[in-house]
């Protein structure tokens, strides 16, 4: 659970956008809460919550973290060595 002050969360609740890893937690667990109590509590609602975040993880790290390592690497040149069959691809 996030732990933020009362004054944040109103804050959060009213339409400020999350500055801090706790905020943003907030603001997941309420759209969380949300959709928990439109749909009930059940294992089935408990898995597709699970698996929307998973999913959401892996979008984000896939379209942009990713593409970010990428030109860092670039950049910063690489800390992994290539093999040397990979070279010649």
């Amino acid at each position: 659970m996030p732990y933020i002050r009362k004054i944040e969360r109103k804050e959060i609740e009213q339409g400020r956008t999350p500055s801090t890893p706790g905020e943003l937690n907030y603001c997941f667990t309420l759209l969380i809460n949300e959709y928990l109590n439109t749909l009930g509590e059940r294992y089935q609602t408990y898995n597709d919550i699970i698996g929307a975040l998973e999913c959401c993880k892996l979008e984000l790290y896939r379209r942009k973290i990713g593409t970010y390592e990428d030109k860092k690497t670039l950049e910063n040149g690489d800390v992994y060595e290539v093999p040397k069959e990979w070279k010649t691809l």
